[in-house]
């Protein structure tokens, strides 16, 4: 195995669908511009109630990617 290093990219997703809906947002949209992502860690969790109900959530999360 070759060493690496890598960069963290902080993101932001957001869905009305749910926590993994958010995450995969997140992620989609940061690989339209940043290669070599290879791992993720949720770090805040939080969501949007409205009449009683979640209506949204978002979910912070650290995306790690190679340097080439």
């Amino acid at each position: 195995m070759s060493n690496h290093v890598y960069k963290l990219l902080e993101l932001t997703g957001s869905s009305p669908i749910g926590i993994d809906d958010a995450v995969s947002t997140a992620i989609a949209k940061a690989h339209e511009t940043v290669r070599n992502i290879q791992w993720f860690t949720i770090t805040e969790t939080r969501g949007h109630v409205e009449d009683g109900k979640v209506a949204h959530w978002q979910v912070s999360l650290k995306v790690g990617f190679t340097l080439d």
